[in-house]
């Protein structure tokens, strides 16, 4: 994994939803003002949904205080406008099914489940400045305050 202060490569694509519209864009598009980056694993899933909620009930403190929040899956963007309506999610969901993001920050790791073994990303977060540069990562992410750490984290910078 990437430590504090690396600046990643931001010039690859990615699929969003946005305000309930679907959009390909570069990542860098993105980081228009500092960006918290939530990794999680899948829609609809017990730990996942904590997770998301935790930053769907604090989203306006994010903005309120300059930025912004990108929650990013495998999942497509169809599921993701599923999750969003369900949820109340009012932020961005990213769809990343090759796992570019993950590439970009180095967090792809070896898992196991029911003795199968693959790979995936870590579940952690990233607070990205514009310029690509990555300023905070929580590494395991706590999917039932995920927001007080994310808190947590910006005020101790």
């Amino acid at each position: 994994m990437i430590e504090t202060g690396t600046k990643i490569e931001t010039d690859f694509s990615i699929d969003i939803v946005k305000d309930g519209e679907e959009q390909t864009v570069t990542f860098s598009e993105l980081l228009d003002r500092p960006t918290i980056v939530s990794v999680y694993m899948r829609n609809n899933t017990s730990g996942c949904d904590k997770q998301n909620k935790s930053l769907a009930d604090e989203a306006d403190w994010f903005d309120e205080r300059g930025y912004n929040l990108v929650a990013i899956s495998k999942d497509s963007c169809g599921s993701h406008k599923n999750y969003a309506e369900k949820l109340g999610i009012n932020y961005v969901l990213a769809s990343d099914p090759e796992y570019a993001f993950a590439d970009a920050t180095d967090s792809i790791v070896k898992k196991n489940m029911f003795g199968n073994t693959y790979e995936a990303p870590t579940r952690s977060a990233y607070l990205i400045d514009t310029d690509g540069t990555v300023q905070g990562i929580i590494k395991k992410v706590n999917t039932k305050d995920h927001a007080s750490e994310l808190k947590d984290m910006i005020q101790n910078l």
